[in-house]
């Protein structure tokens, strides 16, 4: 089977495609950014700007695969809601590459979606039919309730057999973002005020070889698997406030931590509940946080 990866540069591409080539999977990739961490899997990306759709059917040879894993998006929260052209772009890629499956016959897709689809809820724990868009907090979180919602449309006009995930702040290696995580490490070694965006702001962090292992099984699994959705994430919520501390305290920094209101358009709590993916997945996540943001801090340090 031949895999298409999309955001094959990003954190969870570049990690996913490892995985599949190591796993002897046929894998390309695409990316409108090279691949800076791994020269094979730069080698197998086209570079392409999946916004435009005549581009995209000029380089189909390169990229009809039996399976679409679509993971390209601009994904950082806060600047989506300084620039919402950002999430319109979001909008117009998933609907080229679905119009690209559509027109190649590519009958299995596999869509990257969000926790933010949930919106601000006084629920503990967020089950997948919780999602509303009517809680719609962001021009990102808009971009990703479309996406599902044309994912949805092309299963039932086209045949097409599709998976949703709905990830949870994924951490890790490949990430030099300037998304939460990363953005305290190196504010961290530099000394730098750590500014935590509401004091109670409570998340469920997904250490990247969870993230691609879910979609390992899910790819290995796609007929039992197929036309669903699922929350990947590890079922354990963690505070902003004890991520920065964590980080302070690994990189031995002498950084203050910083308390601000709550930015517009984020989420102050999400919890997932995993049930549904253990179920019908067997994913089971096996990195703690604690031991999750060990090993990123041993990563950036050496790597970054």
């Amino acid at each position: 089977m031949k895999i298409l990866v999309t955001g094959s540069s990003g954190t969870i591409g570049t990690r996913l495609c490892e995985k599949l080539l190591e796993a002897g999977f046929n894998v390309t990739g695409a990316d409108w950014e090279p691949n800076k961490w791994n020269k094979n899997i730069q080698a197998i990306t086209t570079q392409i700007d999946l916004r435009d759709a005549h581009k995209l059917e000029a380089e189909s040879w390169k990229l009809k695969a039996d399976l679409i894993v679509h993971l390209a998006a601009n994904a950082r929260v806060y600047e989506l809601v300084e620039d919402p052209t950002r999430a319109r772009d979001n909008i117009i890629t998933t609907f080229n590459l679905l119009e690209f499956a559509r027109k190649n016959h590519i009958k299995k897709f596999i869509f990257a979606s969000s926790r933010e689809t949930y919106g601000n809820t006084p629920k503990e724990k967020l089950k997948e039919n919780d999602a509303n868009f009517q809680a719609c907090e962001s021009p990102y979180t808009a971009s990703k309730i479309a996406g599902e919602a044309m994912v949805e449309a092309y299963k039932r006009c086209y045949a097409m057999d599709t998976i949703v995930f709905r990830f949870s702040n994924v951490y890790g290696m490949y990430d030099d973002s300037v998304r939460v995580v990363p953005l305290f490490f190196h504010q961290a070694r530099m000394g730098e005020p750590l500014t935590v965006f509401g004091k109670e702001k409570c998340l469920d962090f997904t250490y990247i070889d969870d993230t691609v292992d879910a979609i390992l099984l899910a790819i290995k699994q796609f007929d039992h698997a197929k036309n669903d959705t699922y929350n990947i994430a590890t079922g354990t919520g963690t505070t902003l406030s004890h991520l920065a501390l964590r980080i302070k305290e690994l990189t031995e920094s002498s950084s203050q931590i910083r308390t601000g209101k709550v930015r517009t358009g984020e989420i102050v709590k999400f919890v997932a509940d995993i049930s549904k993916a253990k179920e019908k997945l067997d994913y089971q996540p096996k990195v703690s946080f604690e031991e999750g943001i060990k090993k990123t801090v041993e990563w950036y340090i050496k790597n970054t």
